[in-house]
């Protein structure tokens, strides 16, 4: 057995022995919802993303969280939907969609866990969201609840499309004009 083996066996039992779990979860897609909120300078507007996918990897230590080593979160980008394809289409021109297909969130460090009760807890997070080819680095806050084989993760978190180098998408000959500041809203469930 190489060294490098011995360590990483090693290591992996002393984690068990310690009663420490690594655990690993996928986003469900049917049972998670993202929406986008924005405003314009005639009415408020929402867009469903509807094909989301992503991993988690946490780790409980008798059977409370002790930490996150993975998190990753993945929007197929034309599956943003507002239910007006006029709007969508000038969605996917400003997310520049024929080349950028995907939007991501990765976890770099997890900040601050906050035990609110026996299975729910406040995370605060560091990690990288891209979005139109655009990565940049964002705090997140969000609730996870541990539920027997599952975990949902629920928050908001704002952003502004300019930081990203995207133009607020305009309609009608730039008559009607959207807000700078989105809203993403999410409710998230990990299966194991």
């Amino acid at each position: 057995m190489r060294p490098y083996q011995t360590i990483k066996m090693f290591t992996a039992l002393l984690l068990i022995s310690l009663g420490v779990n690594a655990q690993s979860y996928q986003l469900n897609n049917r049972a998670s919802t993202l929406f986008i909120n924005g405003t314009s300078n005639i009415h408020d507007w929402t867009i469903e993303a509807e094909n989301t996918s992503g991993l988690l990897i946490t780790e409980f230590d008798d059977g409370s969280l002790e930490d996150i080593e993975q998190l990753e979160l993945n929007v197929i980008a034309e599956s943003l939907v507002s239910g007006k394809s006029g709007m969508d289409k000038n969605t996917y021109k400003a997310l520049n969609t024929n080349k950028f297909k995907e939007i991501n969130f990765k976890l770099k460090k997890v900040d601050h866990i906050e035990k609110l009760s026996n299975n729910t807890y406040n995370v605060k997070a560091t990690g990288n969201l891209m979005i139109a080819g655009s990565k940049k680095d964002i705090q997140l806050q969000f609730s996870l609840k541990a539920d027997s084989n599952k975990l949902l993760l629920s928050g908001l978190h704002e952003i502004n499309m300019t930081n990203f180098g995207i133009e607020a998408p305009t309609a009608m000959f730039g008559t009607i004009k959207t807000g700078d500041k989105v809203t993403i809203k999410f409710e998230t469930q990990f299966n194991k």
